[in-house]
């Protein structure tokens, strides 16, 4: 599949090395199980930069973001709605899960990312 090429704010790569590095709990332990291409081959980058935004999670080749909505996202329900339309226009896909699913469920939150995958990636050619 010929993976689409999205703009960035190059303003926004120094932002998205320091949030890296200053990274929560949940960011930690999901990008722990999804570093290394360890779901089902695809590779996956932490805090990317997208047009003026960063997501938590981007997998350029499925175009999709994984989004951890914890603490830093109360009272910005609004401000998510509008930067995730502006997202999805370009052709980015979301997924969303709570800080405590992370926490509490990592093996559903790893479920529901591979079934994404096996509905939403092109059939592998004979």
């Amino acid at each position: 599949m010929k993976r689409k090429i999205i703009p960035y704010n190059p303003r926004l790569k120094e932002l998205a090395r320091d949030l890296r590095k200053s990274g929560n709990l949940s960011e930690i332990l999901l990008w722990k199980c999804l570093k290394g291409k360890q779901i089902m081959g695809y590779d996956f980058h932490r805090q990317s930069p997208i047009d003026e935004y960063i997501v938590d999670f981007f997998c350029p080749e499925l175009s999709l973001a994984v989004e951890i909505d914890g603490w830093t996202h109360l009272g910005k329900y609004e401000k998510d709605v509008k930067r995730q339309k502006k997202l999805e226009s370009m052709g980015v896909r979301f997924l969303r899960f709570g800080d405590k699913d992370i926490k509490q469920n990592m093996e559903g939150v790893l479920l529901r990312i591979k079934e994404w995958i096996k509905e939403n990636s092109p059939p592998i050619p004979l």
